[in-house]
C-alpha cells in the first residue's frame, strides 16, 4: 500500500505505508532519524556523525553524494534538505524512481514543524520524546534582546553566518541579535574588522564548516572576546536542539 504525502516544498510522493530502508543526505535528519526508529536507516553521509555509533552504508558527501551508491541500496524514501543538498542531485533520484523527500528550514518553527511531519508523515511513526521536549523549549516567544552575538563559519575570507538562516534565529531564541542578520547574503564575506568590532558583544566560533580552534579563530579577535561552540548546537535541528537549549541558553 502507498500513501500519497507532500513534502516541505509542495512536492507530492507516493510512499510505502511502513518504509523500512531510509537513506539519510542530511546529518541533522540522520541524527533525528537515528534517534527515533534507528533501525530505517541503511545509509548515510560520511558527514553524518551523530549518533556515533552509527553503522550504516555511506554515500559520500552532502553537495556530492554517490547517486549510483545511493540507488543501490534501494530504499524506499531518500530525506533531503533544499539547502544541504542540491537540487540536480534530487532530481536525478526522483527521475530514477527514488522517492526523495526534501525539508525546507530556516527557522526554529519551521524546523520543529518539519521534524514532525517527516516522523509522522512519511516515516510513519508516532512523534518522539526528543521532538515533544525540543518544541516545550523552544516553543515560547523569544526572549528581550540583551547582546549582539556574531558566527563566524569560514575565515580566509571571513564568511558569518546571516540573514534567513536557522542559525539566526536559533541566536534570537535565546535572546541574542545577529548583526549580520540584514541584507540579501544568507552567508556574507566580511572583513575581520567588521566582526572584531564595537558593535559586537561577543563571537561565537563554531568546529563546522571551517573547524576553529583553540589555536585557529579566536586570535584573530583582539576586541571582541571570542569563544568556541559546537557547530553542531548551532545548526542542526532534530535532538541537538534539545541539548543547544541545554547548553547555550
Amino acid at each position: 500500500m502507498t500513501r500519497s504525502l507532500t513534502d516541505d516544498l509542495g512536492t507530492v510522493l507516493d510512499l510505502p505505508d511502513a518504509p523500512t530502508r531510509v537513506v539519510s543526505l542530511v546529518p541533522s535528519l540522520t541524527e533525528a532519524v537515528a534517534a527515533t526508529a534507528p533501525g530505517l536507516l541503511i545509509g548515510a553521509t560520511d558527514w553524518c556523525t551523530h549518533p556515533t555509533d552509527l553503522d550504516v552504508a555511506r554515500v559520500r558527501g552532502t553537495k556530492n553524494p554517490d547517486l549510483a551508491a545511493v540507488r543501490a541500496l534501494s530504499p524506499d524514501l531518500v530525506v533531503a534538505n533544499k539547502e544541504e543538498n542540491r537540487e540536480l542531485d534530487v532530481r536525478r533520484l526522483r527521475e530514477s524512481g527514488v522517492a526523495v523527500w526534501v525539508t525546507d528550514i530556516e527557522t526554529v518553527p519551521e524546523a520543529l514543524a518539519s521534524m514532525r511531519r517527516l516522523i509522522t508523515g512519511p516515516l510513519a511513526l508516532d512523534a518522539p520524546t526528543w521532538l515533544d521536549e525540543a518544541d516545550e523549549l523552544w516553543g515560547g516567544p523569544p526572549p528581550p534582546v540583551r547582546d549582539r552575538v556574531a558566527v563566524p563559519i569560514w575565515r580566509d575570507p571571513w564568511m558569518v553566518v546571516g540573514p534567513r538562516t536557522y542559525t539566526t534565529d536559533l541566536l534570537r531564541r535565546l535572546g541574542h541579535d545577529n548583526p549580520f542578520a540584514h541584507g540579501t547574503a544568507r552567508y556574507p564575506a566580511v572583513e575581520i574588522t567588521q566582526v572584531d568590532a564595537d558593535g559586537v558583544d561577543e563571537v561565537w566560533l563554531p568546529d563546522e564548516p571551517y573547524v576553529f580552534t583553540e589555536e585557529d579563530g579566536p586570535e584573530a579577535f583582539t576586541r571582541t572576546p571570542a569563544r568556541l561552540v559546537s557547530g553542531r548546537l548551532l545548526t542542526w535541528y532534530g535532538p541537538a536542539m534539545v541539548q543547544a537549549h541545554h547548553e547555550l541558553a
